[in-house]
């Protein structure tokens, strides 16, 4: 195993990250690729599709007998609350909102008067989520979710003896990614098992050769093992917290920096 990973330690000239291109022009990956002469290019492997009404309904979930809404992402945000404007549902003030970091409970102005509403919000994690729900027992939550997510906020209210509802609003897919059947890169970089899904989906016969994997994540990890690939690169590390970080280590290591 030393000598094949010393064999796959190759210099990196290009990197595919598997998700939208940064909007802000100051991200970590453009000084990446500006610092070390690469080639960084982002594709998204997965889409999101919302559910239709009548698949929503077919759930028999009636959103006002809930006191509280529980958001894990900002896709969760913007497809709840399509699924109320098609059902013309108003939200009543007293809704609260337990959402799993600022950037989450930040978007949330989108659609709701934020100083008006009462709102509780995790540091980042899903883990300091449950500490603020254990501390709001008797509400009756709702977690609007994507029929691909983890299990934890599910099987913690479950196994608490919470009340709470589970609606799938919208759909993970796999991106078409036909167009990148004759591209080559070093890198690939995944942020979930979704990713990795939809690369096996788009590309049966993948075989990944000297191209390095990346993952972010323990459950992006173990799915690029379960798929019998090689993981070259795992984040986050205790030095690098970041893709991005972890990227650069590699990079000086292989590119001899």
């Amino acid at each position: 195993m030393a000598d094949q990973v010393i064999e796959r330690m190759r210099e990196v000239k290009s990197i595919l990250v598997s998700q939208p291109k940064p909007s802000d022009e100051n991200s970590p990956y453009f000084k990446l690729a500006e610092k070390y002469n690469l080639k960084v290019d982002f594709r998204p492997f997965i889409q999101v599709d919302p559910v239709s009404i009548k698949e929503f309904r077919k759930q028999k979930i009636d959103i006002l007998n809930h006191t509280a809404i529980i958001f894990t992402s900002r896709n969760a945000v913007d497809h709840f609350f399509s699924i109320c404007e098609q059902l013309k549902i108003e939200m009543p003030a007293d809704m609260k909102y337990f959402c799993i970091s600022e950037q989450t409970s930040n978007y949330l102005q989108k659609y709701i008067v934020i100083r008006k509403r009462k709102i509780f919000t995790g540091h980042r994690t899903a883990s300091d989520l449950l500490e603020i729900l254990k501390k709001h027992k008797n509400e009756k939550y709702l977690f609007p979710c994507s029929d691909i997510r983890k299990d934890d906020i599910p099987n913690f209210l479950k196994s608490s003896g919470f009340t709470y509802s589970e609606a799938i609003i919208y759909r993970t897919v796999a991106s078409d990614l036909s167009d990148l059947e004759d591209v080559y890169y070093d890198i690939l970089a995944f942020f979930s098992p979704s990713g990795i899904n939809s690369l096996l989906v788009n590309f049966p016969d993948f075989r990944q050769n000297n191209t390095r994997i990346a993952a972010f994540g323990p459950t992006t990890a173990r799915a690029v093992r379960d798929a019998d690939m090689i993981l070259d690169i795992e984040a986050p590390l205790p030095n690098a917290p970041s893709m991005t970080g972890a990227l650069e280590l590699y990079i000086k290591k292989a590119n001899n920096l």
